[in-house]
């Protein structure tokens, strides 16, 4: 707001100038105590070139008045003072970060829109807002529809070196990286983490959103697991790039360490998980701080007392509202808490975000727009993304797609590990092999970890009842083999096994399908399903992989099956078996309150 405009507004708080109309439904400027203003579009600039640079990022846009030139930038010290660099910050290496130029302070706004009908107060700011009450800190992205020409002069992206995805997209399931780092980095910050250090993946949690969005699973990665840490080409703060060399060690050390950035723990979760994350956002302690003031504090519970002088932590037995400095010792204290490790610093940290959730979405919450601009400010200055997100447009569409979850379908469990064998004095941990490979096909299938809906249910019924039935013998299986992204030659492997170990003498290597396919699938025509019934049970191919539908023609003129191997066949004689239900692993769900023991 410019200095008429504080003046006019006796020094009332900007957040609390917008006020809702209960006319219209739309928020308006208030500049004085007696008549409403007209909504006031964000002021149109260019975006310098080369801004926001790397895959993904938005290309440069010319904005201005009618005239088609820009308005006129005064230098201003916000953007000087955002570049300084903090003094504990400048000690320690530090990934590239890409900071857009900041113009002084343009009031909130919004683009045109049509006419809409009148809206209760409170549904109408569930629509302007409804990411918030998505999960943590990706929340508060949504709340960039207030101004958002503003709120992308907050973000800070780094490159992730072709690790990802790509970025999201709104018809696929969603798996976002989230990274607190230890960095000490912000003020205040200089009492915690290592002194000097580039800072840690100190903790990592992977949130999987399923495709029809109506469950999510966060998954803890343990900062202590040993893991392999590949290869990771990275671009350098000066712009270089190397490739930094892969190793054995703790996964924290997957980000800081060696120069590696946060494109680095993304391939190291694909290495572990076999799920490459579409995106990732880094907090550091600010981030924890920041947002739990701007929702005015986050209610927990603690069984006992707790005293922790290490963290600072100081609570007595019950329920506690905390903020700022006393959240931030909250989800960093371990030895007051459980076993007094980082496995049970997990469960705590699960708890408060459960607790951070369930505020979020708070009608005290969503229908105050001064704490929801708060929220946007705290969250896009906190946060650190990936250069897919680099725009708070992209930051908004994300926490649409999060704001549809119910918090009682967000499920939080921890990758299952046990302690490392080869240690006399533990101090790390390794995969439990027997259970988290069953976690990481869950997710990488989409199954929910909570109760699914009952229509859920009967599709699910339907899809199952494909493989009831009689079944054909082996040599009345008539089928064709196509290669839809399966490794070169799995048609003629699995040709040759169907034939000589399994008695699939009728099939035929059809060579490579005109598509590519994530997973592999039988078609079949209706008086084909008891040989397609016989073919799944031979390839260990879910109900989900058999799609009814017409018959191809083989070699020989005759009726045949299409069988087209996808990106998830493994081998000709293994199974192609999916998880239709998530294993039984400890968990909980965000609409839960806990205590921390």
């Amino acid at each position: 707001m410019d200095a008429q405009g504080r003046e006019r507004g006796h020094d009332m708080d900007p957040a609390d100038q917008w006020v809702l109309n209960p006319d219209t439904g739309d928020y308006e400027l208030r500049l004085n105590d007696s008549a409403p203003q007209s909504p006031i579009p964000s002021p149109r600039r260019p975006r310098p070139a080369g801004v926001g640079a790397g895959k993904g990022a938005s290309a440069p846009r010319g904005r201005g008045d009618a005239s088609g030139r820009a308005p006129e930038r005064p230098p201003g010290r916000r953007a000087a003072e955002r570049r300084a660099p903090e003094p504990e910050a400048a000690e320690s290496e530090a990934p590239p970060r890409r900071r857009r130029g900041a113009p002084e302070e343009p009031p909130p706004g919004r683009r045109g829109r049509r006419p809409v009908k009148k809206k209760s107060k409170v549904k109408k700011v569930l629509l302007w807002t409804g990411g918030t009450m998505a999960f943590v800190v990706l929340a508060t992205g949504v709340g960039g529809y207030l101004y958002l020409e503003h709120l992308n002069d907050n973000i800070d992206s780094i490159s992730d070196d072709g690790a990802s995805t790509g970025g999201f997209q709104k018809d696929k399931a969603i798996n976002i990286l989230l990274i607190g780092t230890d960095k000490r980095t912000g003020a205040g910050n200089d009492g915690y983490g290592d002194a000097g250090s580039a800072g840690h993946a100190d903790t990592t949690l992977l949130l999987h959103v399923s495709k029809d969005r109506t469950n999510a699973t966060a998954l803890s990665i343990p900062r202590d697991l040993i893991v392999d840490i590949p290869d990771c080409p990275t671009t350098l703060e000066d712009g270089t790039e190397k490739v930094i060399p892969g190793t054995r060690g703790r996964f924290n050390t997957s980000l800081g360490q060696n120069e590696r950035t946060p494109s680095c723990t993304m391939r190291t979760v694909t290495e572990l998980t076999g799920i490459t994350p579409d995106n990732f956002m880094v907090a550091d302690f600010n981030a924890v701080k920041t947002l739990t003031t701007a929702v005015e504090g986050v209610e927990v519970c603690v069984a006992k007392d707790i005293d922790d002088p290490k963290s600072h932590l100081k609570l007595s037995k019950g329920t506690h509202t905390i903020e700022g400095e006393q959240a931030l010792a909250y989800v960093r204290t371990r030895h007051s808490v459980g076993t007094g490790g980082d496995l049970s610093r997990i469960g705590l940290q699960q708890q408060f975000l459960s607790a951070l959730m369930r505020r979020l979405k708070s009608n005290d919450t969503l229908t105050s727009p001064s704490k929801m601009l708060k929220l946007a400010e705290a969250g896009t200055k906190a946060l650190t993304v990936d250069t897919q997100l680099n725009d708070i447009n992209k930051l908004k569409d994300l926490g649409l797609e999060l704001g549809k979850l119910n918090v009682k379908n967000l499920t939080f469990t921890t990758v299952p590990v046990v302690d490392n064998p080869a240690e006399t004095v533990k101090a790390t941990v390794v995969l439990d092999e027997a259970k988290a490979p069953q976690v990481f096909a869950a997710i990488a299938n989409d199954v929910s970890f909570t109760q699914v809906k009952q229509q859920e249910k009967k599709e699910k019924a339907a899809v199952a009842a494909r493989l009831k039935g009689t079944k054909a013998p082996a040599s009345e299986v008539r089928v064709r083999v196509f290669n839809g992204g399966a490794p070169s030659g799995s048609a003629q492997d699995t040709l040759t096994w169907l034939q000589l170990k399994e008695g699939v003498s009728k099939s035929e290597n059809a060579g490579n399908a005109p598509k590519t396919l994530k997973k592999t699938t039988l078609e079949y025509a209706p008086d084909q399903a008891d040989q397609a019934r016989r073919l799944a049970d031979i390839l260990g191919l879910s109900g989900s992989g058999m799609k009814p539908g017409e018959s191809a023609t083989n070699s020989q003129g005759l009726p045949a099956m299409t069988l087209t191997l996808g990106e998830d066949f493994k081998g000709a004689g293994v199974s192609l078996t999916v998880p239709t239900k998530a294993p039984d692993v400890k968990k909980s769900t965000a609409d839960k309150v806990e205590c921390a023991q």
